[in-house]
């Protein structure tokens, strides 16, 4: 048993060094606002196209850039679940116990 946690602990560690190079897209507008994050969150990037930088139009871009954030997220949220669903597949883990504790 404490193999195999420290087998998992492993895992994660090197799940979560590979997460920091990954990145993810989000987009919002039709792809006017595009927020990249790395994988662990982090924004690297944003685009925003210059049709949408108009000073009366000040809280529909924020909304956007709210939205493109939110969609990029989601993204890693699901690949990070995914990935954990794949490494505790077959350990017998009680349904909806999360990992890391």
């Amino acid at each position: 048993m404490m193999k195999q946690a420290q087998e998992m602990q492993n895992k994660i560690a090197a799940m979560q060094a590979k997460l920091e190079e990954e990145e993810s897209e989000g987009s919002s507008g039709g792809g006017m606002v595009v927020v990249t994050l790395s994988g662990k969150g982090l924004v690297k990037k944003l685009s925003i196209d210059k049709s949408l930088i108009d000073p009366n139009e000040k809280e529909m871009l924020e909304d956007l850039i709210i939205a493109a954030f939110n969609d990029a997220k989601n993204k890693i949220d699901t690949h990070v679940s995914e990935q954990m669903a794949k490494m505790t597949s077959g350990m017998g883990l009680p349904a909806g116990m999360k990992l890391p504790f």
